[in-house]
């Protein structure tokens, strides 16, 4: 399969068998690097990094020219200039991004109303009851990836299959600008030959239990007792590997999903020392945390925070509330009192909240008396302001003071599919 930069691609002939197939997987090509180039021609064919402009930001995204180097996301940026020390590094633009992804997913739902966003650039698409309208399977595919240049100058992949998990896996495969069609019939040789690491859901230390077992390809996963698996695994892990690898996968295209959590993090473009510093950082971002949960009409269950420290060891605490909260003031509190359990011998270099466990807001039931009225209500008063006059327009006074010490750069919020 290809290695995520574009070597080793597998496509589709245009008369490719789609028998037993009504899943699509679309996925844009390096969306946020294709952004850059469409929004600067000029970037055409060169090695692109976007994440943090200075070097201690973290890579969101890079160009397939930049990939072959060896640069990921995630990647630290100084270390991505190292392994490219060409590639040009361009800022992240999230509402250029947003509105981008919109027009995208309007082009979905125009073919079928069964679309499931997976991220900002990629989803599940259902095309079994748009047959009489479009075609079959293979030719939506083909259709929608004509539109999608057409329409946004961009270029998407498709994986066409029976499954989610196929059609994912597949799409993956004929990156970039590619279509790949598993007809039903084929799915286990398709599967067969694949490494076990190409498998939707398998991650990075399931893959090492797996291969330290000599179990390096999907075929080799039917060959292995389901024992073994629950022994390397675990049964919950071992059950699903054995079901993927065969092809059984029920999951069906869901069109309303719930976040699983919400989060927003700071990479600092100096280490920090001041706990000071830190507890109002974590105020700021507990503010931020909220006002996307009350904007999206949820309430959180548990609180956790990320810390790195200056040598990349990464620490994450987490405490399930006695009440589930969208009150930044709450979600702050929580948030300091977990810094409280992290050794801070050494300076920091990230720090994060997140929200989990979310709920819709007010399932909780009621309750004689409300610990936070006098909160909620400086909370509304925040989402009346930056409604009207922008996020930054307005803040808390307890988190302005600290911040002129430190300069802050954002870690790019990531959309919680994942975030």
């Amino acid at each position: 399969m290809g290695r995520g930069d574009g070597t080793g691609r597998i496509v589709s002939p245009p008369d490719a068998d789609d028998a037993g197939t009504r899943i699509l997987h679309v996925d844009m090509d390096a969306f946020y690097a294709a952004v850059a180039v469409l929004d600067d021609p000029s970037l055409a064919g060169k090695p692109i990094i976007v994440g943090g402009v200075e070097r201690r930001g973290v890579v969101s995204s890079a160009s397939y020219e930049a990939r072959r180097f060896g640069v990921r996301s995630a990647m630290p940026v100084a270390r991505a200039l190292q392994l490219c020390p060409q590639a040009i590094v361009v800022p992240t633009t999230f509402e250029r991004y947003t509105e981008i992804s919109r027009r995208v997913m309007e082009i979905f739902r125009s073919i079928t109303p069964l679309v499931e966003p997976l991220s900002i650039d990629e989803a599940f698409l259902d095309v079994g009851g748009a047959r009489r309208l479009w075609g079959s399977p293979r030719e939506i595919a083909q259709l929608i990836r004509e539109r999608v240049r057409a329409e946004t100058g961009l270029t998407c992949s498709v994986g066409v299959a029976a499954t989610k998990h196929v059609a994912k896996m597949a799409s993956t495969i004929s990156k970039p600008d590619g279509l790949l069609v598993v007809a039903e019939d084929q799915t286990l040789r398709f599967l067969g030959s694949r490494p076990v690491g190409a498998m939707w859901g398998v991650g990075p230390k399931a893959v090492e239990a797996l291969l330290t077992r000599g179990i390096r390809t999907v075929a080799d996963v039917w060959d292995t007792p389901r024992s073994v698996l629950d022994r390397a695994l675990g049964p919950a892990m071992g059950e699903r590997v054995w079901h993927l690898s065969r092809g059984h996968d029920t999951r069906q295209v869901q069109t309303e999903r719930a976040e699983k959590s919400i989060s927003h993090e700071e990479t600092f473009s100096q280490d920090v020392h001041d706990v000071t510093v830190l507890r109002s950082e974590l105020r700021r971002l507990a503010d931020r945390v909220g006002a996307r949960l009350r904007a999206g009409g949820w309430e959180a269950a548990t609180v956790s925070i990320k810390v790195r420290l200056s040598d990349f060891s990464t620490y994450s605490r987490s405490q399930t509330l006695p009440l589930a909260t969208n009150v930044g003031q709450r979600i702050g509190s929580a948030a300091i009192e977990l810094l409280s359990s992290v050794d801070l011998s050494q300076p920091v270099r990230l720090i994060g909240v997140r929200a989990e466990k979310l709920r819709p807001d007010g399932t909780g039931g009621l309750t004689l008396w409300d610990d936070d009225e006098e909160w909620r209500r400086v909370d509304d008063a925040l989402d009346g302001a930056r409604a009207r006059f922008g996020r930054g327009a307005v803040t808390r006074a307890s988190v302005l003071g600290p911040r002129r010490d430190v300069g802050a750069m954002p870690t790019n919020p990531r959309p919680d599919h994942e975030h």
